[in-house]
């Protein structure tokens, strides 16, 4: 699964849900998959599910590392701490 970071807003409901395979990233202060099986597909589905803005979706494993170089290229600013 893939975290759009450039949509997410932080909210860290997906870390909360899927511990194993979401955390926030702390310099951007969006969500992050770590590891595509850290967690059962019904837990990740569910983390997928309670996200506000939709930005985790499932790609394939292949698909990463472009998603990781558009990721890169966006150079993403940190999210104001509330």
């Amino acid at each position: 699964m893939w975290v759009d970071e450039s949509t997410c807003i932080g909210c860290r409901y997906c870390a909360h849900v899927a511990t194993n395979t979401f955390v926030m990233e702390p310099d951007l202060g969006r969500s992050r998959a770590i590891r595509q099986d850290g967690d059962s597909t019904d837990c990740i589905q569910e983390a997928i599910d309670t996200c506000p803005v939709d930005c985790i979706h499932w790609v394939p494993f292949e698909s990463l590392p472009s998603l990781q170089q558009q990721l890169i290229r966006q150079n993403l600013q940190a999210r104001p701490q509330g």
